[in-house]
């Protein structure tokens, strides 16, 4: 009698995975010349954990100084971390940017400055048609046929091909860098505060249309941002940065809802919302890498620290399903302290 086997199927490497990632920038000691050799080191990111799924669209969110543009560096391949591992489908980021592994077609990026980032001597379907020739998608006599596909896929007129950046709104930058992001047919899309300096109405066409093509297209979408409502919107799950490390994550929705860590219960707290008094600021200032508070890094701000928090440094653990936290005495769903009612 034949014996049939069963197959297992290894398991799908994550598209971006990053294991204590470290980044230590040398700077001179306070009260030293700028070319000083006498240095400290900065810690711009301090044993960051993130796992990032084929197809996941994922929220960077936290405030100026938390690391997100360092971080986002780092997962384009254009800083090589201090320390760690920084890993894309299971490779060294930087080998797979460097040695032709697919990493430059297959990861599209959309700048803030999305004005800056195009060339002003160039028209808008020169500045699309560059990734097609460069990666060679199609031939040569396609490309017209493929911008024009591209323009309207992003909301454009085929005219606007015509034209120049300068001659172009806001908004409309902005859809021609997502259509030259598009170009070279991406399975991830990052984008750092791809809407930001808009009106409302501009905003939100925008974050449907992002919202369209990750689902569309089935694209990994890694969305740097300041603002939870925009993150609430267009991404399935969230990640919450705080001085170097990423302090929550879990599912957009639950984690907003209600937020495990008091930073992200903060945060919450201080976005505005509609019909409603302007909230206060996020309380205290956000302390110096240089001069990091002992014990639990928010510590300093938390109205809810305990006497243990200023002594031991939390690090991320699992809180319940698919969430993760780096705090101590992390918060109930009904705001308070789970120590407080233990």
């Amino acid at each position: 009698m034949a014996q049939t086997q069963t197959q297992t199927t290894a398991p799908t490497a994550p598209v971006f995975e990053l294991i204590e990632v470290e980044q230590v920038f040398p700077v001179p000691r306070p009260g030293r010349p700028f070319m000083s050799r006498d240095t400290v080191g900065l810690r711009a990111l301090d044993g960051v954990r993130l796992r990032i799924a084929q197809g996941a669209s994922l929220a960077l969110v936290g405030e100026s100084g938390s690391g997100k543009s360092t971080l986002l560096r780092v997962l384009l391949g254009l800083d090589a971390p201090s320390g760690g591992r920084a890993l894309y489908r299971g490779k060294p980021i930087r080998e797979a940017r460097a040695f032709g592994t697919g990493f430059a077609r297959d990861v599209a990026m959309v700048y803030q400055d999305a004005r800056g980032s195009l060339d002003p001597r160039m028209t808008v379907g020169a500045l699309v048609a560059e990734p097609l020739r460069h990666f060679g998608i199609v031939p040569k006599g396609e490309e017209a046929a493929r911008v024009a596909q591209l323009l309207d896929r992003v909301g454009l007129p085929a005219d606007a091909a015509t034209r120049y950046p300068s001659g172009l709104s806001g908004g409309q930058i902005r859809r021609v860098a997502i259509a030259r992001a598009l170009a070279s047919e991406p399975s991830v899309l990052v984008a750092d505060e791809a809407v930001s300096g808009l009106d409302v109405s501009t905003q939100a066409q925008l974050l449907t249309l992002l919202r369209g093509l990750q689902r569309d297209m089935g694209l990994t979408l890694v969305f740097i941002t300041h603002d939870l409502g925009v993150a609430s919107y267009l991404c399935e799950e969230i990640a919450i940065m705080y001085l170097g490390r990423i302090v929550e994550t879990g599912p957009t929705d639950a984690v907003l809802s209600h937020p495990a860590h008091p930073y992200a219960a903060a945060l919450r707290a201080a976005a505005p919302r509609f019909f409603e008094p302007i909230p206060e600021p996020l309380p205290g200032e956000i302390p110096s890498p240089l001069d990091l508070p002992k014990g639990c890094r928010f510590s300093s701000r938390c109205t809810a620290a305990q006497e243990d928090c200023r002594l031991r440094d939390p690090q991320l653990g699992q809180h319940g399903a698919g969430r993760a936290v780096a705090c101590l005495h992390p918060l109930t769903e009904t705001g308070a302290q789970a120590s407080e009612i233990r």
